[in-house]
């Protein structure tokens, strides 16, 4: 097929699927045609080992959204199907290109769709088309027309046979889901990579190019090497310092300082905070001083014990926190915000990790970007694939911390377990457990395309 062609057959399948429907399966099924058709029209640019992972999560996430239909599935789905597209027709650009990308032709899609020249192809209309075409539609057309005005007027019978009945169809809502279903298509299959991407895609890359170039760069023009070297040994070895004096305070205050348990949350909230902005620029620092020169620069030994150093002493700050969240957990419980500071807390340490191989490997700041990308798109896929609300209803329940019924109410696909504990306790989870099992009827009444099919499976109350 050609681009126009499955530009508009997606265009079609788009308007049938989600016509008078909510996002649910419908979003999947089309997720899924998405995926094959890349497979199947575009196989022979499946040169890698990624490309196979990636049609798998990009169907896996397809009935995650059809299971679940929540955030998590929703952005898995998208970016699988995104990072497949991506990596079959762009597989030299780094994949950090991408989101720009996303956002640069989400804008000027609605102008390129009327640079025909682009997506149509050209065809030349012969004089024999044309009179055809006048002959044998547009003449009889038009004194169809004429002598059907001529006839109503002169039946009542007659006219009631083309007037008097009405098509069950909202065509205003048709013509805004078509109209949505071409820009998705278009935007997906016609998507645009700007000259200055695959300038700029070197720059990305994970090893140096010219490396007797990168040697003799220097950051600041007023100082040369040797001083900026020096500048670099001094600020790391007082920041690992102040880095020590800061662990040893952090862990004092968190397990030999008593602390009011009213006070536990705000203090374990400021102090998870602290950490996330010092690994932040942790990283940051090691970014900057070997951004170049100082991967090759022989003389710099001390600098990269410091540096290294300094990467080990943030994983003890990381350890700290997640011990420190851990025991926020056994007074009060799993919520989302605590699971989800395990996983930034993990994504650090992968940071870090590679923030020591970029060192060890000489490796560009690229290097360690585009690793990252990858491992936040699996934190997502793990998010989307688990039921995360029934883990927390379960272990909560098994410990007998954070099972107050509103906060139980609020959690997502718990229902069984949430009901089964309300019943024995006799509970009342009031005005949430309400809008939940509202929803959960909501679902359940919905016509298939516009289902989460989790709630099928859960008993009507």
């Amino acid at each position: 097929m050609k681009k126009h062609q499955i530009i508009l057959a997606c265009t079609v399948i788009f308007t049938l699927l989600f016509y008078n429907q909510s996002p649910g399966v419908n979003l999947s099924i089309f997720g899924v045609i998405l995926t094959l058709l890349i497979s199947y029209f575009f196989q022979e640019k499946f040169v890698d080992r990624s490309h196979l992972v990636l049609v798998v999560t990009s169907i896996l996430s397809c009935f995650a959204f059809a299971w679940y239909g929540d955030a998590a599935s929703f952005f898995a789905l998208a970016l699988s199907i995104l990072f497949l597209q991506f990596k079959t027709h762009d597989g030299e650009l780094k994949i950090v290109q991408i989101f720009p990308l996303i956002f640069l032709n989400g804008i000027t899609s609605l102008g390129r769709v009327f640079l025909f020249n682009q997506w149509l192809p050209e065809r030349k209309i012969h004089n024999d088309f044309a009179k055809k075409l006048v002959a044998f539609f547009v003449i009889p057309l038009l004194f169809l027309g004429l002598f059907f005005i001529v006839y109503s007027f002169g039946s009542n019978h007659f006219s009631s046979l083309f007037t008097d009945y009405t098509l069950d169809i909202d065509i205003f809502q048709l013509i805004l889901i078509s109209i949505l279903g071409f820009y998705v298509s278009f935007s997906f299959w016609n998507y645009w990579v700007p000259d200055v991407c695959y300038e700029f895609n070197p720059k990305l890359s994970s090893e140096f190019g010219n490396i007797s170039e990168v040697k003799n760069q220097s950051t600041f023009s007023f100082l040369d090497l040797d001083f900026e070297r020096k500048s670099g040994e001094i600020t790391l070895f007082l920041l690992n310092i102040m880095l020590l004096v800061f662990i040893g305070t952090y862990n004092y205050e968190q397990f030999f300082e008593v602390i009011e348990k009213t006070n536990l949350s705000a203090d374990t909230h400021e102090r998870v905070n602290a950490v996330i902005f010092s690994i932040l620029m942790a990283v940051g620092v090691i970014l900057f001083y070997f951004k170049g020169g100082f991967n090759f620069d022989e003389k710099a030994h001390l600098l990269k014990k410091l540096a290294k150093v300094w990467i080990v002493l943030n994983v003890v700050l990381i350890v700290s926190a997640m011990i420190k969240n851990t025991e926020y957990v056994s007074f009060y419980g799993l919520t989302y915000k605590r699971l989800g500071v395990y996983a930034f807390l993990i994504l650090a340490i992968i940071g870090l990790v590679y923030s020591f191989l970029k060192i060890t490997k000489q490796k560009t700041n690229a290097y360690l970007v585009n690793q990252m990308v990858w491992y936040f798109y699996g934190t997502i896929l793990i998010c989307s694939f688990f039921n995360w609300g029934n883990l927390i209803t379960n272990y909560n329940i098994s410990v007998n911390k954070g099972v107050e019924p509103k906060f139980l109410s609020g959690l997502n696909f718990n229902d069984e377990s949430r009901r089964e504990y309300f019943k024995k306790n006799n509970l009342d989870g009031q005005y949430p457990e309400a809008v939940r099992e509202e929803m959960i009827g909501n679902y359940q009444a919905a016509g298939f395309l516009s289902k989460a099919l989790y709630y099928d499976f859960v008993e009507v109350k």
